[in-house]
């Protein structure tokens, strides 16, 4: 567990009796949602730039991020590291600015989701030139007569990566979890883990029982939310609200509305598809607190983006398209509660089928996803 995001710097070869100076790179790997009178438009990106402003270093660290094996950063490392002076946010909002020109405007609302920030450190050294010590080759020509790299504050890391052990806080068991996963679950006392701070915090969970012999079940965050500027507050509103083509029953004035958000990471169009989707059945059959005694699909995306996910996800299902263009500035969502759910898919050749809501998953966009 890190101190708010991973560091990691760009191996080296050994450089002997040459000062090895880190550069900071901010690093996003995630999809950007825009919102706009056309519809929802996405694009999913991986990124780097400078997280100082000094145009002798490269801007970027290119394609090291996706094609060389990253390291992590520890105070144990020898060499200089230069300490950030841009902020993440004013990184990203220029790259949001960046992708946004090609969409129509006004653009109504952006949310960031699956998203992995982190800081990449690269590895130079100095004579008078800047010099890639990954390469051993100069970077850039003579460096000007008033450069001096004293000038960026920096030393050696003082941070650390925090390990938490995975027993159950509440019985001593192995926790059980895939190598990605964010929730641990415990199955001798049937309870689940989320990491909160720098410990493990119970999560509140459940589960719709499977019928089949081949279930496999799919993690997703039911979300309770104050929603402000649009009445939306019971199924019966959300028929209206989207429009459904169902006569409302008054019965249905009884059932609290909740957000459905897949609790993975997924390609872009088919994340917002089975959100809303799932959001739309309201899933009401009654649940069970104990956890899945077949596979689990890991739960790979955090309660914080899923929630982020939520004013998306409305914008997608709200019809007519007049109704959000002229109501979306007054809308405010809240969220209050969540708790975890798993539902049961049937496993079939190419996917996975969920009847009663009649989801669909392709198998490979699970596969791939594992990859985003």
């Amino acid at each position: 567990m890190p101190d708010r995001f991973f560091r990691y710097l760009l191996p080296h070869p050994p450089n002997a009796n040459k000062d090895i100076v880190y550069f900071p790179y901010w690093r996003f790997k995630g999809t950007l949602f825009f919102c706009g009178p056309s519809g929802i438009h996405n694009r999913f990106i991986d990124v780097s730039h400078q997280a100082i402003d000094a145009p002798i270093f490269p801007v970027s660290v290119g394609v090291r991020s996706q094609a060389m094996k990253l390291r992590f950063a520890t105070a144990d490392m020898d060499g200089r590291f230069l300490a950030p002076r841009q902020t993440f946010d004013k990184f990203l909002s220029t790259f949001q600015e960046r992708f946004g020109k090609s969409f129509p405007k006004p653009i109504l609302h952006q949310s960031n989701i699956g998203e992995t920030l982190s800081i990449i450190y690269s590895p130079f050294y100095l004579t008078d030139k800047l010099h890639d010590a990954i390469l051993d080759k100069p970077v850039s020509a003579r460096l000007p007569e008033n450069f001096d790299i004293d000038n960026f504050s920096g030393d050696r890391p003082q941070w650390q990566i925090r390990f938490v052990p995975t027993l159950c806080p509440n019985c001593g068991w192995n926790l059980a979890g895939e190598r990605e996963a964010l929730v641990l679950g415990c199955k001798n006392c049937h309870t689940v883990w989320y990491p909160v701070g720098k410990r493990l915090k119970k999560l509140k969970f459940a589960q719709l029982p499977g019928k089949g012999e081949r279930t496999f079940f799919l993690p997703f965050w039911r979300i309770k939310a104050d929603i402000s500027g649009i009445n939306l507050d019971t199924y019966a509103d959300l028929i209206t609200v989207a429009n459904l083509p169902r006569i409302v029953q008054k019965a249905w004035c009884d059932i609290p509305f909740r957000f459905w958000i897949p609790a993975f990471k997924l390609r872009p169009q088919v994340f917002l598809q089975l959100a809303t989707h799932t959001t739309l059945s309201q899933p009401s059959q009654k649940l069970t607190s104990e956890l899945p005694d077949t596979r689990i699909y890991p739960t790979t995306l955090p309660i914080e983006e899923a929630i982020e996910s939520l004013t998306i996800t409305l914008a997608n299902f709200i019809k007519p398209r007049r109704t959000l263009l002229e109501r979306f500035s007054d809308i405010q969502i809240d969220a209050k509660s969540f708790s975890l759910v798993f539902l049961p898919f049937d496993e079939g050749h190419h996917e996975f089928i969920q009847p009663d809501f009649q989801l669909t998953i392709n198998k490979n966009v699970l596969a791939l996803s594992n990859n985003l």
